[in-house]
């Protein structure tokens, strides 16, 4: 057994000099690691880099800020309609067969979201697909798409003649319900 013990604390000695490098280890000490950073006190952060940001910072979510409203809108021209300043405007459009919702950001003219009933999941629960009752669900199913995808303000501007429709106020209504927000924040202006 004694030799057993002696070998073993040999193997550990001999474990802690290879981890500590080749280190040369005092008598007085017992056969631990020492180090040379060990010995060195290491300097305590400062408290005052806290509030620093980064100057060369990046910010790589655009949508950060569209939601603090410091994105830039463009303005586009006067004369166009609609207008051009929105993150994200929703188009509905009523046909003689089906109802669609769309969202577009102001970078593309593709839509971002969309929603209609020539898609079969909506379009199998609806009796008609051109009805008040096709028009909320379309607008139930596009705020329920909304939220999942973090979009919660938009700039809806319905064209004057059809807005007081019942099919319209009944998509409007079911947005609203949804927890979508039918208009956006001023943009904030930050001084320099």
């Amino acid at each position: 057994m004694a030799f057993g013990e002696l070998s073993r604390s040999v193997r550990l000695l001999l474990g802690r000099i290879h981890r500590c490098g080749s280190v040369a280890v005092p008598a007085n000490q017992t056969a631990r690691c020492v180090s040379g950073a060990a010995a060195r006190p290491e300097p305590e952060p400062s408290t005052e880099e806290n509030g620093a940001v980064n100057p060369t910072f990046e910010n790589r979510n655009p949508r950060n800020l569209e939601q603090l409203a410091l994105a830039v809108k463009d303005r586009g021209w006067k004369t166009t309609w609609p207008h051009r300043q929105f993150y994200h405007r929703l188009k509905f459009s009523r046909s003689q067969h089906h109802v669609t919702a769309e969202v577009f950001s102001c970078s593309s003219p593709v839509p971002v979201l969309s929603c209609s009933t020539r898609e079969w999941a909506v379009k199998r629960e609806l009796a008609s697909t051109n009805c008040v009752a096709a028009c909320q669900a379309v607008g139930e199913v596009l705020a329920h798409r909304c939220q999942q995808a973090g979009i919660t303000r938009m700039v809806y501007r319905a064209i004057p003649w059809t807005y007081r429709s019942d099919a319209v106020q009944a998509f409007r209504t079911a947005i609203k319900e949804g927890g979508v927000t039918l208009s956006e924040p001023r943009r904030k202006y930050i001084g320099t």
